[in-house]
């Protein structure tokens, strides 16, 4: 290759640095901005190692998760598969968040790193935005300070009513996050001020409100009488708004027994599981969507120079072993991937 041809090129080598990743990025960004016409969130890009991708895997990928002990035990499991290689590790994770915040593996060359960016923080990014059911379902702009303040509020649950306690509610809302969704009507925005305001008044009300004489009070005594009670059964239904597929909203709202800081602990884990509803409902059409965008970008920028023929080579490799999908009956077979479907 000439010396002008070789001088348009975005890098020489598998080796990068912030400066190289910052020229690539407005290279991409580009592309998809002018040719593309994808409409995007800010992105903002976060290099990290093998051990903090583990991390993130164990956390389902959110910055400024509680703590939980099932965190601890996949991070276990995780890190034991990877170091006895039974699987790698993504060479990228992607938030859907405003601004959109993408992590790229420090391990990956600066070809990969190409690819990725274009992967996650365009293809992912302009999915997200833009899907139908993450619009619906999801609030990129106000996740992050909720996560922040269910983070605050978890560590100050536990040091008032004891590490056990906390960790009790949150295993049981845990094993209800499939049922914890809503999806046939919208649920409330989110807005980390506000619940931080709810927060506090539920704790200020508990605190005043309080007796220890309630339990003095007799139990009622004599049987009912049936038909009152099968009357007042159908009445407590209506009351309740029955039938609710959401069972944690069903249990933070309706529950007798459960006191005001643990029926937000049960709204923490429904918001979050809320959150991820559009993640499994679109998996097939956004890494088909994603990979579209990494596909057309990669040789565009080929096109126009800017990679070399051996870095082309690189990406294609990779982006070849990911869309490839052995029949159920080869040998090869492993797993159905949602990229390699999407493109079939």
């Amino acid at each position: 290759m000439g010396k002008s041809a070789g001088s348009k090129l975005l890098f020489h080598s598998s080796d990068w640095n912030f400066k190289t990743l910052a020229h690539a990025y407005d290279a991409i960004e580009a592309i998809a901005l002018d040719e593309l016409k994808l409409d995007v969130y800010p992105n903002q890009i976060e290099i990290i190692s093998s051990e903090q991708m583990l991390d993130a895997y164990s956390s389902i990928g959110m910055p400024l998760m509680y703590q939980h002990w099932s965190f601890g035990k996949r991070f276990v499991h995780e890190e034991h598969a990877y170091r006895k290689g039974h699987h790698g590790l993504a060479y990228e994770l992607v938030i859907n968040s405003n601004p959109c915040i993408t992590y790229l593996m420090e391990e990956n060359t600066m070809a990969m790193q190409t690819l990725v960016t274009a992967h996650a923080a365009f293809g992912h990014n302009h999915f997200f935005k833009n899907n139908y059911l993450f619009r619906q379902w999801t609030d990129a702009g106000a996740i992050l300070g909720y996560m922040e303040f269910s983070k605050k509020y978890i560590a100050k649950c536990e040091e008032r009513y004891g590490t056990s306690a906390v960790e009790a509610v949150l295993d049981s809302a845990h094993a209800l996050m499939d049922q914890g969704v809503f999806r046939y009507r919208r649920p409330p925005r989110l807005s980390s001020k506000k619940e931080q305001e709810r927060a506090r008044e539920r704790l200020e009300y508990e605190e005043q409100t309080y007796s220890d004489l309630w339990r003095t009070l007799p139990a009622p005594t004599g049987r009912p009488d049936p038909k009152e009670a099968e009357q007042d059964a159908l009445e407590r239904k209506k009351v309740l708004n029955l039938p609710e597929e959401n069972l944690l909203y069903f249990l933070e709202k309706n529950s007798l027994i459960l006191e005001p800081w643990q029926r937000e602990l049960l709204r923490i884990v429904r918001v979050i599981a809320q959150y991820f509803y559009p993640q499994r409902q679109t998996k097939v059409m956004n890494e088909g969507c994603a990979t579209f965008v990494h596909y057309t970008i990669i040789n565009r920028l080929f096109d126009q120079g800017k990679i070399s023929e051996g870095s082309m080579l690189e990406m294609l490799h990779s982006h070849s072993s990911v869309v490839f999908q052995p029949h159920f009956d080869d040998r090869r077979y492993s797993e159905s991937i949602p990229m390699r479907l999407d493109l079939r």
